[in-house]
């Protein structure tokens, strides 16, 4: 027997297990800390704050630890597969290739990038609740267009990545880039606000900047910019990559600005005489007061149910009572009633009962679920690994270094995002919807999710619920980013690059409030049912305004904060809580907008917290001047 045989050990199956299980519980430990508080957050507010229970509590309990199990492994796999080829093709690729080739594979980078994000199977989806006849293009676009949609918004990073690329090349500063693109963005947001069939569009076209900066496009892109940095740049690496995220979340608001206004032009959307698709829209049941003489006004006790109510005296739980004839008469501080009638009468706006208490729900098909999810995994990474794979071959002359880690990372991966969207479909989504619905009951009569008959608010004042309702949103916001991990590492980031003048912990405490105050007003835009421009083109033009006196370094960092809040489980949760609520909320089309406002708060207090950074760093910087200059 040779020497490397004889010194080779052979584990069992059970041994291997016990040497990978520490490794595993620390990673799946890791996605359970970063999900747990926005879950928890969630279910308290429902059973403690709106006194319903969580229907379906079994499934969405399994779903959510399935995300958490997916999550694990597709980071993972991001870790030992996609990042190192990333990073192999960054590092080689600006010394082997021309600047025509670098720039072509950045945009086929970014829109097969977006392509294997989580969130835009999310997106997809979205369109179920919309109405053709109130948002016919809207409607268009989630459904008859979905695939254009989703190309669009890639082609959309594809050209982020390209001209942030080309920016490292050619050193321009962002703020070349960021301010006549957010001019145009607004001006055009403006042109649509004035077309009825555009206006409807407006919070899709926002929305799709926040899900393209996910967990899969942001590491890849941040390698290629590291790459070029290290060879066109200057040595300073620590800045490098700022910006591409940014420039990822504006195009492709842009894009699909663009892509509805294309077919505003072919008159092929929904209604439009040169529209061609299929409606089947599911009908969507919106809180209405109920009038008078509707089948929900009191209709009177059964006959079982006075039977019932004659042998045991007790009346049923729906029933209000009146006083009718006699007279009405104050004795010793008492109210006595002579010689008066009593009357019960059914009422049906008391709380409801929850009528599906099964802890499953029987419509879901685990295995068809977890097939789709599958065939989504495979067409999201497999055509990208094979794009960077071909890539490597190509400008690489030597053999791919550490193949079987990259494979094992690659199948790490598809098995992470098929597990994930099991997860969402059992979890996240039944979760986000579920309390998007419910959430109006504080300032509106409505059906809970999952319930029969409808339940009074909780609050007499309409415009006191709706601003609960609001705090909710914010504390929901400020938990969530929080817990992300990325924003963890953009904080040690920043306190490197400002040489410890931007702590760490208050530019992740600043980021937090500016998530929890934007989805606070996402909350206040549905309720009031306020159109999304008339929230959204202040905040912006304030922000061309801060960008113009802030320093390069803090409008790097400031813009792409916007990018890490957005992470792979607060977009689904996020989105389906939105168009929950938009759902139940009377005249409001859709709950799209949310995360557009989440994504421009952060910016607002990072840059307007950056400035005052600045100003106290020249303040002491000139104090320590004088010092020295007063030293004899």
């Amino acid at each position: 027997m040779s020497g490397s045989a004889q010194g080779r050990v052979r584990l069992s199956f059970g041994d291997t297990l016990k040497i990978l299980a520490p490794y595993f519980y620390e990673n799946l430990f890791e996605q359970l800390r970063a999900i747990w508080f926005i879950v928890a957050y969630l279910l308290l507010f429902q059973i403690l704050v709106l006194g319903l229970p969580i229907v379906h509590a079994l499934m969405i309990g399994v779903g959510i630890g399935i995300v958490a199990l997916g999550l694990m492994f597709f980071m993972e796999g991001l870790r030992l597969g996609l990042m190192p080829l990333g990073e192999t093709i960054g590092a080689v690729l600006p010394r082997n290739s021309s600047l025509i080739v670098i720039l072509g594979f950045a945009f086929l980078l970014g829109l097969g990038a977006t392509f294997a994000e989580p969130a835009i199977a999310v997106l997809r989806s979205a369109g179920a609740g919309v109405q053709p006849d109130q948002a016919p293009l809207l409607y268009s676009l989630l459904n008859d267009f979905a695939s254009q949609l989703v190309a669009v918004v890639g082609i959309g990073v594809g050209v982020a990545v390209l001209l942030g690329i080309l920016r490292f090349f050619l050193g321009w500063s962002l703020k070349t880039l960021v301010l006549p693109l957010v001019a145009l963005m607004c001006a055009l947001t403006v042109y649509a606000h004035y077309s009825d069939v555009l206006q409807p569009v407006l919070g899709l076209a926002w929305d799709c900047g926040a899900v393209t900066t996910g967990p899969v496009t942001v590491p890849l892109v941040l390698a290629l910019g590291i790459g070029v940095c290290r060879i066109v740049g200057d040595g300073d690496s620590g800045n490098a990559g700022f910006g591409i995220v940014t420039l990822a979340s504006l195009f492709p608001v842009l894009a699909v600005l663009l892509l509805g206004m294309w077919h505003v032009q072919q008159d092929d959307y929904y209604g439009q005489p040169n529209y061609t698709g299929t409606v089947a829209v599911a009908t969507v049941q919106r809180a209405e007061a109920p009038a008078a003489g509707s089948a929900t006004e009191p209709t009177g006790f059964s006959k079982d149910e006075f039977q019932k109510f004659l042998k045991n005296g007790v009346p049923p739980s729906d029933y209000r009572f009146r006083f009718e004839g006699g007279e009405s008469m104050l004795v010793d501080g008492r109210i006595v009633l002579d010689d008066a009638t009593l009357v019960l009468e059914k009422r049906q706006l008391l709380q409801a009962n929850v009528v599906s208490r099964a802890t499953w729900d029987p419509s879901v098909d685990f295995a068809r679920e977890l097939h789709q999810g599958s065939i989504s995994a495979l067409r999201a990474i497999v055509p990208l690994c094979i794009f960077l794979l071909i890539t490597l071959r190509l400008v690489l002359p030597e053999r791919l270094r550490n193949r079987d880690e990259i494979f094992i990372g690659i199948a790490f991966s598809l098995v992470g995002m098929s597990l994930f969207m099991l997860g969402i479909t059992l979890g996240l989504t039944p979760l986000g919807t579920q309390l998007g619905s419910n959430v109006p009951l504080s300032f509106a009569t409505l059906t809970p999710w999952g319930a029969e008959g409808l339940r009074e608010p909780l609050f007499e004042s309409e415009v006191a619920g709706k601003l609960i309702a609001a705090i909710f949103g914010f504390f929901l916001g400020y938990g969530a980013t929080l817990a992300e991990p990325a924003l963890n590492a953009l904080g040690g980031t920043v306190e490197k690059i400002t040489v410890g003048a931007f702590k760490k912990s208050l530019l992740m405490q600043s980021v937090a409030l500016g998530v929890g105050a934007g989805i606070a007003v996402g909350v206040i835009k549905i309720a009031f049912n306020i159109p999304l421009e008339y929230l959204l083109i202040p905040p912006y033009l304030l922000l061309l305004a801060l960008t113009a006196i802030s320093s390069e370094e803090f409008v790097n960092f400031g813009w792409d904060s916007a990018g890490v809040t957005t992470g792979p489980i607060t977009v689904p949760l996020v989105l389906a809580m939105g168009l929950g609520i938009g759902a139940n909320v009377p005249g409001v089309i859709d709950g799209f907008g949310v995360l557009a406002l989440a994504s421009v708060g952060p910016i607002i207090t990072v840059l307007t917290v950056g400035l005052i950074v600045s100003r106290a760093r020249r303040v002491e910087q000139g104090l320590s001047g004088r010092g020295v200059g007063a030293v004899p």
